[in-house]
């Protein structure tokens, strides 16, 4: 279905750019899978998912090549890179320095109320996921994907550091990009990533940073280990 921008205006009341619409539109398409590695696409194509103009998207086209999301293949259009198991592993080699590097900041720097309201989040998600019948299952999950993602970008911006930020958020699409194929968010790994996420959230609501570095490197291990296609013991 496509989608139709609403407005120009950003939360904090400044303009938002054509291209900056026709950016996160297509961002969003790498996010969900809707676009897949190896996968050739026209600028045209591109106009019709996200419901922006064309002059927008050949505007965006640029920064996405740049951050190696997509690349011009001539006569044929845009192609999402193939990404294979040693880039995953560089990935997450990335995401992994990034993240820990953030614990400090995290420590020193994060609301308690933030920590709690995530906590809070999760021990609800647990409770719904438990029930019998969730109403919406698929639903539900698309949100918990989408705290997920968001839960994991804050933490980075603790470091308030932009560059960081954006090579974290860079990194990020990419290894969803590459994992999507082995990687489905489903009732069992919603639970599951719960659990990580509380590990160490817990001890980072309680100020021990150390505790919370190790739980966060096991979630990341944990995560890697599936986008490799392989499994975790129950």
């Amino acid at each position: 279905m496509t989608q139709k921008p609403t407005s120009t205006r950003n939360a904090a009341g400044g303009e938002t750019s054509l291209r900056q619409i026709a950016y996160e539109r297509i961002e969003d398409l790498l996010n969900w899978g809707r676009l897949r590695p190896g996968q050739i696409i026209s600028q045209r194509e591109l106009v019709e998912m996200t419901g922006v103009t064309l002059g927008s998207v050949r505007e965006a086209i640029p920064r996405f090549e740049a951050e190696g999301l997509l690349q011009t293949v001539p006569q044929r259009g845009l192609m999402v890179p193939s990404l294979d198991v040693a880039f995953v592993r560089e990935a997450y080699q990335m995401r992994r320095l990034i993240e820990l590097g953030a614990v400090p900041d995290l420590c020193g720097r994060l609301e308690k109320s933030v920590v709690q309201g995530w906590i809070d989040w999760h021990l609800d998600a647990r409770a719904r996921l438990g029930q019998d019948e969730v109403d919406s299952l698929s639903g539900f999950l698309r949100d918990f994907q989408l705290f997920d993602w968001q839960m994991h970008s804050h933490m980075v911006e603790a470091m308030e550091n932009k560059l960081i930020s954006n090579v974290y958020r860079v990194t990020a699409i990419k290894i969803r990009m590459a994992a999507q194929s082995r990687v489905r968010v489903t009732r069992q790994n919603a639970t599951r990533v719960i659990s990580e996420h509380l590990d160490f959230l817990t001890p980072l609501l309680q100020g021990q940073c150390d505790a919370t570095a190790q739980a966060l490197s096991r979630h990341i291990n944990q995560s890697l280990t599936l986008a490799l296609g392989g499994t975790i013991p129950a």
